[in-house]
């Protein structure tokens, strides 16, 4: 489904990556009973000895459903069972140490560390490790992972089934990497490569505005210096034995904790644990925790960034010390409130971010801990290009605003409604949480030694803090959070701003002086669409019994299709799909689902966005709007409780949509500089315009250029858009935690309850789904990017099939790429060297005759691009010319199994297979038989694909290059 690429109400900011995480998830929790008051942050971090937990200190109660222990060598672990999926677990190694433990000449080998856990221990030669796991059915990457970050480095695997062997085999390996590395220099050269690849992708510029933000926030502290990408130099000539003197100082049993969750006996599980790392001893003496050394002390000081290609945006900071106080009912306390004050100002800032000719695009506001060097309160915005100076002063003077008047109590009373729906959403889906979501949440406790608290503690607890809960006392909290060092204004420009850092402090100073007003009131607002008129009758009913889905077809041509899932307790997806998409569009006819998200955020014709969140805002529901290849689709995810309301915001929106001309301005704002984002990296580049290319450049599925998106108006979209919304057919799709009849008769109140649509789906014609694709050259398409001249891209193609001319064919070519996908690994990353992370991907269009597709592609330096083009033709050759063997087929295989079936335990999956089954009975045949086919599939079957489709005659090849090379 196509989408805008900018997402437009909400900021997302690395620096405060911990922040914003808190604001969005159930950290809201505290005791009433406490003071309001906001003591000052602790002078020194409380240590916990080794093997201890944190609840062993706090008034805090852990999560009674996680068993947490110590091995004698001081290891911890923590243990919960959950059999929701079935058959499925979560393991977790975690160290506590990464790149802010490197001394100068080893910066970058904390990651260059976590690389080598996969190239050879005393027990698994160099290059074993993966193809362990794919035997056992976990993909590279996907389910086989590791990070490293300033403070931690983790170890990642996803078990697609808790059989003694998968968990013994899993365990094994998380044991030779806590103490049984060989790191041997010859592995360590031919890592170097795949390193050096990583950074040259992760140096976008994004990042090194990231790098300049924490460098003027942390000015004088550590960890600017220690960025886990390292300095490159060091990474081309470290020897291995300084990757070694981190590995032996830092990854120690009372560094280390191992998380285990999932379909597994927990005392079981500890036993293992125990009999596996109970002889771990570490040899060497321990590394010191570093020093990151004091916040400097500062005034009102500017810093002007300008760095071709990015989002212009402003930041004004406030920096004090870190907030060492220990885990607590009482910092809950003052963290609720002080969350809650920023959601107040957020509201505030959003508000102004929609009116019309506004200056940003959005803007938001967080408090949060910097790596434990300083906490740091933040306001940032988005700002429209060449608007700064308007965009500073309105949230310069938003934020004084609130500082000086506070908050209102209606304000806060929302933002607790809000808080509250999402806090009990979170207690009534607490038992069906996948694993890898449960272990998370145990991992970001480790950073900042926090208690794990259930969902039904936190919601518990919350209530207690907000009984009685004043606006002043929010007042007061978010007043002393605006405090510290600075303020700090940091500016990010494409362009230089004449004047640099002096012109943005005269800019600042010009409007503090300017005086501001209490904040309106808020108007009274109800929700205007809760009645559509009489309910639709069921006029037809079917089941597919196998498949556990209902069918049912209303009076008013509403075609729906519910499918109730035990996979998520109270939670119910949906979506609703309108006319026939790009297919309805003639093929001459541009595409504008970059603006999609306008219809959205333009809110109803008798409620505005902004209002609509507010009435609603305890209820929990979504509304998203998208452009898809064969439908117009709203989508949104709901507790079952809000089903109704969920159903009303959708038909609202497909009845009466808003088409509020501010909101569309917002989006082609953001999209008016996205080109010179994109050209700035190889990915951004090739992600614009290989959705283009491969369909034959057809206008409907190519990125819009610069000049159509200044001139693009809100009737473009209307034009594209009401005609479905207005005339097309309706199709209601609801999976998850309901009663069939619970939703029937939900739709009918609603979608069933509109004037009559047509029964099935508009017929397209023939030339509309006539979809080209690029022919095979000798030469590649060329691309150019602006960003850094060692970064190329080089991408193939083959031209394939559509699924129904031979849905089996299809399953064939899905497992022929996953094997194309483990032999460039094999040779361009683990033999070569050359790149961090080859690429494959296939596809097969359910609507396009004849068109598919199987791609490799790579990210490497521009001088080793024709090696590339060499090596994939000479491997599809090697396909073509011989069968792959049964232990590759199988590592190619069984991952894509355990996926599959993986999938098909979410309520994701079942949303997706369902869409259009109505109109396409061949849909569910595809649902039904896509394991059988895939298991089905031999090494014959593999070596025929790649004859058929993997010769070097049909190859098309795009290249994106340097501009200045």
């Amino acid at each position: 489904m196509f989408a805008a690429p900018v997402k437009i109400p909400g900021l997302s900011f690395d620096a405060l990556r911990r922040t914003a995480l808190a604001l969005a998830a159930s950290a809201l929790a505290a005791c009433a009973t406490l003071p309001a008051q906001v003591p000052a942050p602790a002078a020194e971090p409380v240590r916990l000895a080794p093997g201890e937990w944190p609840q062993a200190r706090t008034d805090i109660a852990p999560d009674p459903d996680i068993v947490f222990g110590a091995l004698p060598n001081g290891m911890r672990y923590a243990i919960r069972r959950q059999t929701i999926p079935p058959g499925q677990a979560a393991i977790r190694l975690r160290f506590d140490a990464g790149s802010l433990m490197e001394e100068d000449d080893q910066r970058g080998l904390a990651h260059f560390l976590e690389h080598m856990a996969f190239n050879g221990s005393k027990a698994v030669p160099e290059g074993e490790m993966v193809r362990v796991l794919e035997r056992l059915g976990l993909a590279f990457g996907a389910d086989t992972n590791a990070s490293t970050s300033l403070e931690e480095t983790i170890y990642r695997l996803d078990l697609p089934r808790t059989d003694a062997e998968t968990v013994d085999t899993s365990l094994m390996l998380m044991r030779e990497v806590a103490s049984n590395l060989l790191i041997e220099p010859a592995a360590v050269d031919r890592e170097r490569g795949v390193v050096l690849s990583e950074e040259r992708s992760r140096d976008t510029p994004a990042y090194r505005v990231y790098k300049e933000r924490l460098a003027f926030f942390l000015r004088g502290q550590r960890p600017p210096e220690r960025m886990p990408i390292g300095d490159p130099q060091v990474l081309r000539s470290a020897p291995a034995e300084r990757i070694a003197d981190l590995y032996r100082r830092y990854y120690r049993p009372e560094r280390a904790v191992l998380v285990a969750v999932g379909d597994f006996d927990v005392a079981e599980m500890e036993a293992k644990i125990r009999a596996r790392f109970s002889d771990w001893q570490a040899q060497d003496p321990a590394g010191e925790t570093p020093d990151l050394g004091p916040v400097a002390r500062r005034g009102l000081e500017a810093r002007l960034v300008v760095e071709t290609g990015v989002q212009e945006s402003l930041q004004i900071a406030w920096v004090g010390p870190p907030d060492h106080a220990f885990d607590s009912l009482a910092k809950r306390k003052r963290d609720v409130i002080e969350r809650l004050g920023f959601s107040v100002l957020n509201r505030r800032f959003n508000r102004i971010g929609r009116s019309a000719d506004a200056p940003f695009l959005g803007a938001g506001a967080f408090k949060g801990d910097e790596y434990d060097a300083a906490e740091i309160t933040l306001v940032s915005v988005n700002v429209k290009p060449g608007r700064w100076r308007e965009a500073l002063a309105a949230v310069e003077q938003e934020q004084r605003r609130i500082v000086r008047y506070g908050v209102r109590q209606e304000e806060l009373d929302r933002e607790i409604a809000e808080a509250r729906a999402n806090l009990q959403a979170a207690v009534a889906g607490a038992a069906t949480r996948r694993p890898s979501t449960l272990a998370a949440d145990i991992l970001s406790s480790l950073r900042d030694d926090y208690v794990v608290t259930a969902p039904a503690q936190e919601l518990e607890i919350f209530e207690a803090a907000v009984a009685g809960l004043t606006a002043r006392q929010v007042s007061d909290a978010l007043k002393a959070a605006f405090t510290g060092q600075g303020p700090l204004i940091f500016a990010v420009s494409p362009t230089p701003i004449e004047g640099g850092e002096a012109t943005l402090l005269s800019a600042f100073q010009e409007s503090r002086r300017k005086s501001v007003a209490p904040p309106p009131a808020a108007g009274p607002a109800a929700w205007p669409y809760t009645d559509f008129g009489p309910p639709g009758e069921v006029v037809e009913r079917t089941e597919a019994q196998d498949l556990g889905a209902t069918f049912v077809r209303l009076a008013n041509g509403v075609r729906l299709t519910v499918k109730p899932t035990p996979f998520r307790d109270d939670e119910v997806l949906v979506r609703v799909n309108v006319g026939r998409g790009l297919l309805s569009l003639p093929k001459d006819a541009p595409g504008y689902g970059w603006a999609a998200s306008a219809v959205i955020e333009g809110g109803l014709k008798q409620i505005s966005a902004e209002d609509m969140e507010m009435v609603l805002a305890d209820k929990v529901y979504g509304a998203r709007f998208g452009v898809g290849e064969d439908a117009f689709a709203f989508t949104g995810s709901t507790r079952t409780g809000h089903l109704d309301t969920q159903l009303q915001v959708l038909t609202a929106y497909l009845a009466e949509p808003g088409w509020r001309p501010e909101a569309f301005e917002r989006v082609k704002t953001a999209m008016a500089t996205v080109h010179d984002r994109y050209e700035t990296t190889v990915g951004g580049v090739a992600a614009r315009d290989l959705g283009g290319l491969l369909r034959g450049e057809d206008p409907r599925w190519t990125f819009p250029s610069r000049e159509r998106i200044a001139s693009a108006e809100l009737d473009d979209l209307k034009a594209q858009v009401s005609p479905a919304l207005e005339r097309g057919d309706v199709e209601v799709v609801l999976v998850g935690d309901l009663a069939v009849d619970t939703g029937i008769e939900a739709v009918a109140r609603t979608f069933g309850a509109l004037p009559p649509r047509p029964a099935d789906p508009e017929r397209v014609p023939d030339a509309h789904r006539e979809v080209g694709f690029p022919a095979p050259a000798e030469e590649p398409v060329a691309r150019t990017h602006k960003g850094r001249a060692d970064q190329a891209l080089g991408y193939v193609a083959w031209r394939t099939s559509d699924f129904f001319a031979d849905p089996r064919q299809a399953r064939v070519v899905a497992i022929l790429g996953e094997v194309l996908r483990l032999r460039l690994i094999e040779e361009l990353r683990e033999a070569q060297g050359a790149t961090y992370s080859p690429s494959v991907a296939y596809a097969h269009s359910f609507n396009l005759p004849g068109w598919g597709y199987i791609s490799a592609s790579v990210e490497i330096p521009p001088e080793k691009l024709p090696a590339f083009f060499d090596d994939v033709a000479r491997i599809a050759a090697e396909l073509a010319e011989k069968p792959v063997s049964e232990d590759e087929l199988a590592r190619a295989k069984q991952p894509r199994l355990e996926r599959l079936e993986r999938a098909r335990l979410t309520n994701e999956y079942w949303l997706n297979e369902l869409s259009r089954a109505q109109a396409d009975p061949r849909r569910l045949e595809a649902a039904r038989t896509v394991v059988e086919d895939t298991r089905a599939v031999t090494a014959a079957d593999v070596q025929a694909a790649a004859r058929r489709f993997l010769g070097a005659r049909n190859a098309w090849k795009f290249v994106v290059r340097p501009a200045a090379e």
